[in-house]
């Protein structure tokens, strides 16, 4: 472990200790390097506890794609998934937030999608009983993989669209004024509803062998809660020691991973051991290991994803909207993350600019996966932060070696392919664990709110019942709503069948015009959390936030401070604030210069 003196003479601020003693127990903070070698397994380690997340988002939505049974072309998007995120993580580690913090696909992207499936134009005869299966084309022939690329355009053209949105609106430092009308209140449905919406679709993948999909669910709890602070004996190597004996909590690092692989293994026996049924229509067939075997030989060993490789973008006004419901939820997400993130990784609270520059890389991201077409937006993944804590290893280029890693898996055809051989139970038993811990996140954060109101009991019913029941009712009556206007049906269809979007926009608007206390509705204590972990001067530890190579550059340009995404913006914000001279004065340049020597000491200082 390396050893970092941040400690002051004087009696340092209650944020600035508590944030020495993060980095006094930490491997590497975001600065720092590790060895070659353990730059690369802990990047591994990286995207194995992402891995979960990454490849079932378009297992998921492959049926609502009119994907489900070309095993070969689920493969191809899956790969592509993993590559677009090796890209997006480089980019934000790079030039956007700068924190080690892993960039990949969205669930926010879930419900809007299938709501744009399920618009008559776009509706897959596949999975619709009242078509004539009979005069479809074979599943997994060009006319078929002609008929999902077309889908996945339709959403390439409105993620692409609707980035544009998340672009403007990070990097011009607006960020800041939407979060001053959304509150705690709003944020537990909007991020709840994901999970919940998706009942279905988990529980059609479970209900294929439920014993199955329930060992899984076990295994998850055993490893992730029960086992979580068993330490497994490895080896370790140094050059100053050699080899020696440490210990790794395993259990706790990959239990997604590890329950996949322990239920795949019991599918396997059970399948030789003809326990399973093999007939197409028996209760159990699904949780066979042998019935799509043959995408490993389909799929190519090399497969270098490219922009519009599944044809040219298409763009709906409907799909745009749709869209814009969860880069609005990704977004809130994502500023919780920066924080959790840097508080783990030994850096400063990430100023506003940091913050700007992530949510506006964000949209970039989202702008590439558009481009090369994985089906969904890209955000920041928790899993991964709450790995920082347990490795306790925090560097940027861990993740930026992972992200490496990434690129070139993703590249790997016959890899994406291994994940279409997942058993569907043991699918389903995951995803009923992850979207359940994604409705729990969201309400985690009534922990801010004063719950023995009844006005936030109210908003909070409300809000989650009626983002529940306007979108099932839209579903099933999709022709009732008609305006006259083609485009404006889809729009609203879209929008109302966004179980997101209806439970924010209905928390939104009743929490900012119901009266209430900012202590009532816990936006004072959220608010308090944030500035709280900022304590102290911030200048000391800035460097970890600056942009690479052309920061001394953008140092000498007076009209930087002005811009919200310059790193140098809230230091001369700050330091205007406490001066009522101009910053061309000595005396402003003279602290300047202060803040850049306490920069470069805390350089030395944590330097290994």
């Amino acid at each position: 472990m390396s050893s970092v003196d941040v400690e002051k003479d004087t009696a340092a601020p209650p944020g600035d200790a508590e944030r020495s003693e993060v980095k006094r127990n930490i491997l590497y903070t975001v600065s720092e390097v590790p060895p070659w070698y353990l730059c690369i397994l802990l990047g591994f380690q990286q995207f194995l506890t992402a891995f979960g997340a990454t490849f079932s988002y378009p297992i998921l939505m492959a049926p609502f794609l009119c994907l489900a049974g070309d095993s070969v072309g689920l493969s191809e998007v899956i790969s592509t998934v993993i590559f677009v995120s090796g890209i997006s993580t480089l980019l934000q580690t790079t030039l956007g937030v700068r924190l080690p913090i892993i960039q990949s696909i969205s669930y926010s992207f879930i419900t809007p999608v299938i709501s744009l499936m399920s618009i008559r134009e776009w509706q897959c005869p596949y999975t619709d009983a009242s078509a004539n299966q009979t005069s479809l084309p074979e599943v997994g022939s060009e006319e078929h993989k002609s008929m999902w690329q077309a889908r996945l355009a339709e959403v390439q053209g409105a993620l692409l669209v609707s980035s544009l949105f998340q672009i403007v609106i990070g990097f011009s430092g607006l960020m800041g004024l939407l979060m001053n009308f959304i509150g705690p209140l709003t944020i537990t449905p909007t991020i709840a509803l994901i999970g919940l919406s998706l009942f279905e679709a988990a529980s059609d993948k479970a209900s294929s062998q439920w014993w199955i999909a329930l060992t899984t669910i076990a295994l998850i709890a055993l490893f992730s809660q029960y086992l979580r602070n068993v330490r497994v004996p490895c080896a370790t190597y140094s050059r100053q020691d050699g080899c020696s004996r440490t210990s790794l909590q395993l259990f706790n690092l990959f239990p997604v991973l590890l329950a996949i692989v322990s239920a795949w293994v019991i599918c396997v026996i059970l399948t030789v051991t003809g326990a399973l049924p093999d007939d197409p229509k028996g209760w159990g067939y699904q949780a066979r290991t042998d019935i799509r075997t043959d995408v490993l030989y389909k799929a190519s060993w090399f497969r270098f994803p490219y922009p519009g490789q599944w044809g040219i973008p298409t763009v709906s006004v409907a799909g745009v909207f749709g869209m814009l419901a969860a880069l609005l939820a990704s977004m809130i997400e994502s500023v919780g993350d920066y924080y959790a993130c840097a508080r783990l990784s030994g850096a400063p609270p990430p100023p506003s600019s940091a913050v700007s520059r992530g949510i506006g890389m964000e949209g970039v991201t989202c702008l590439v996966a558009g481009l090369w077409g994985t089906g969904g937006g890209t955000t920041s993944y928790s899993e991964n932060i709450g790995a920082i804590g347990i490795t306790k290893v925090g560097s940027r280029v861990v993740i930026q070696v992972g992200a490496a890693i990434m690129i070139v898996l993703g590249c790997l055809g016959k890899f994406g392919a291994l994940f279409v051989t997942i058993p569907d139970p043991v699918v389903g038993g995951m995803f009923i664990v992850m979207f359940g811990m994604v409705t729990a996140v969201g309400i985690s954060s009534l922990s801010f709110v004063d719950l023995s109101s009844i006005r936030n009991l109210f908003i909070l019913g409300v809000s989650l019942f009626f983002g529940l029941s306007c979108p099932r009712w839209v579903s099933a009556n999709s022709n009732k709503i008609q305006t006259g206007n083609d485009i404006a049906n889809q729009i609203i269809s879209v929008l109302l069948g966004t179980s997101m979007f209806v439970g924010g926009f209905v928390a939104a608007f009743l929490d900012n015009t119901i009266p209430g206390t900012v202590e009532e509705r816990g936006i004072l204590k959220w608010r308090m959390l944030g500035e709280s972990s900022s304590g102290g001067d911030v200048r000391d530890t800035m460097a970890v936030y600056d942009l690479p190579l052309i920061q001394k550059y953008l140092n000498k340009l007076r009209c930087t401070k002005y811009i919200p995404i310059c790193p140098n913006f809230i230091l001369d914000k700050r330091a205007s604030s406490s001066s009522s001279i101009c910053g061309c004065c000595p005396r402003s340049g003279k602290r300047q210069a202060q803040g850049g020597a306490v920069n470069a000491g805390y350089q030395d200082n944590t330097r290994m």
